[in-house]
């Protein structure tokens, strides 16, 4: 099975539907599919349910599909640097389910392990417990999260090989690895695809048989907030 695209158009022909859910994984600018992100704007695909930490910035990122009203639903927890998923949000425009970061980790990797449902402390006595389920373990209260698993995932890798085993790099490994296995398909775009057998397998992080397709792009690695200081004089 050939699991090597030409680009990211290519590689999500026929994937697309309205009303999709879409996992996207990254953390802040870091590790984002953003050769994804941008053929999916360009697909003009529309009312997505995006599960991902945050929504890009404006104009980049996710905030490209944010923009351009494409996304119904985000579930994260991170509003962030985006003023327009603020301002969607508060005029009514965008539905947000607002997870702690940690439970969000964990319903995804929950979903991609086939568990549907966990108990966690975080968030007992506040707004994210209202609704779910309540349960006493030794003396202390839980409450109950779901799994969520995805119509498709979208992945950041820095190194593939031709079978779809997956090396990430530093910070991008934040929330991709999760997600490459919660997508009923998942597309991985990657700076570079090497022969299989060259990649030593005890530094895989995600396994080939989570990937479906895959594709090498041209990545800008942009730099979400720059903070500079005054060089010192003599």
């Amino acid at each position: 099975m050939n699991k090597i695209y030409g680009d990211a158009s290519s590689a999500l022909e026929g994937l697309l539907f309205d009303g999709m859910t879409v996992m996207a994984g990254g953390f802040g600018l870091c590790g984002i599919p953003e050769n994804l992100i941008a053929a999916m704007h360009a697909d003009g695909v529309k009312d997505i349910t995006v599960i991902s930490n945050n929504c890009g910035v404006d104009g980049f990122g996710l905030g490209v599909l944010l923009g351009a009203k494409q996304i119904k639903k985000m579930i994260s927890s991170y509003v962030g640097e985006n003023k327009e998923f603020e301002r969607q949000y508060l005029s009514g425009e965008l539905e947000l389910e607002f997870n702690p970061q940690g439970t969000l980790a964990e319903r995804i990797r929950a979903g991609g392990a086939g568990i549907p449902g966990f108990y966690t402390k975080t968030g007992v006595g506040t707004l994210i417990a209202e609704g779910k389920e309540h349960k006493d373990f030794g003396g202390d209260t839980f409450i109950m999260e779901t799994g969520l698993v995805a119509d498709l995932s979208i992945v950041k890798a820095w190194k593939a090989d031709t079978e779809g085993n997956l090396v990430y790099r530093k910070t991008a490994r934040n929330f991709n690895p999760m997600m490459a296995t919660a997508g009923k398909v998942t597309v991985v775009e990657v700076e570079e695809v090497v022969e299989a057998g060259e990649l030593d397998p005890d530094h895989i992080h995600t396994p080939g048989i989570f990937v479906q397709r895959l594709f090498v792009g041209q990545h800008e690695k942009r730099i979400e907030q720059r903070t500079i200081r005054e060089r010192e004089t003599a």
